[in-house]
């Protein structure tokens, strides 16, 4: 079925017109909650994309050890250290890319803001991570955040400034090198017209409605995950047409982990959360459950155009007139 559901939703890959680039916050990446069939799950998701982000990774790595032999040999990761502190959670942040269609072009590093973009004197609760990749014709910079959540107020001002942050930084560095950047992560941003957005876009980047449309929690009211660009190319070049090209957020629980499906799983619940529990209550605690089985967020993706070949002959010829 999971299958049957990301042929339906996902385009195919293709070997050098098209790029399938995904982002997922997989909740506590590596924990012991995880058995070895959400991994196989896990896997198949991935799969169907040539590059994904992932957040929430275990300082431990093990998950990571686990997943790659199943994606098999064409893929491979890059992944930050674990981030220390209390806000950090040990976490770290993970490139996994199928080496068919993506080359890692030998440049990575954790983001370090200059005093004037600090956050209240601190740098990112989680560090950004950014690395250099080519696919096709197209050679960019990927970054990827996990932005602090922190109290769940109306508008957090180190959320927010941590958005406006790495938004002014990267920037900074596009205009600089006029190359591209694509930032993408988990943001914790609520809604597309809240502030969180505006910092991010006022910042320099742009996020195609196509995307803007997919919530990616699993209540599906929420646009926590993003994907967003600020590039450095040709006008007759287009990544991203509206309308054409797709994006969109998988719910895996369409296929695996369906509401129903609590029933199937009783046997691994807590005890404390089954004995002299109702049939709601005991489906209530599943939700949530099967958030640390998969994870309590969609993966995020967009389909990009990464072959300019007659663009670039296009503009020989004009140059040759």
């Amino acid at each position: 079925m999971l299958r049957k559901q990301l042929d339906k939703e996902i385009p195919g890959k293709t070997a050098s017109s098209s790029f399938l680039l995904a982002t997922w916050n997989i909740r506590e990446f590596g924990s012991q909650k995880r058995k070895i069939e959400d991994y196989f799950y896990i896997a198949e998701i991935i799969s169907r994309f040539d590059l994904i982000a992932i957040q929430e990774v275990l300082g431990n790595k093990k998950a990571l050890d686990k997943l790659m032999p199943i994606l098999g040999r064409s893929w491979d990761y890059i992944a930050t250290d674990a981030t220390e502190g209390t806000a950090g959670g040990s976490e770290c942040m993970a490139f996994l890319y199928d080496k068919s269609k993506v080359t890692f072009k030998n440049v990575a590093g954790e983001i370090v803001l200059p005093p004037k973009l600090l956050i209240n004197g601190l740098q990112f609760a989680r560090t950004p991570f950014s690395v250099l990749f080519q696919v096709g014709w197209f050679k960019f910079y990927l970054t990827t955040v996990h932005i602090l959540f922190g109290k769940s107020t109306k508008v957090n001002p180190q959320r927010l400034k941590e958005i406006e942050s790495i938004a002014k930084f990267l920037t900074k560095r596009q205009k600089k090198e006029q190359t591209n950047y694509v930032l993408l992560g988990d943001f914790n941003v609520p809604s597309v017209d809240d502030d969180y957005m505006k910092a991010l876009e006022s910042g320099g980047f742009e996020i195609p409605n196509a995307i803007k449309e997919h919530p990616t929690d699993l209540g599906g009211t929420k646009h926590y995950d993003q994907i967003a660009f600020n590039l450095k190319l040709n006008k007759t070049m287009t990544l991203f047409k509206e309308k054409i090209q797709k994006a969109g957020a998988f719910n895996f629980t369409k296929s695996v982990y369906k509401p129903d499906d609590w029933k199937i799983y009783m046997p691994d619940f807590d005890k404390k959360y089954v004995e002299g529990k109702s049939d709601d209550e005991i489906q209530k605690y599943y939700l949530k459950y099967r958030t640390f089985r998969m994870s309590d967020h969609l993966p995020l993706w967009v389909e990009l155009n990464v072959d300019f070949s007659e663009q670039y002959l296009e503009e020989l010829l004009e140059y040759g007139k």
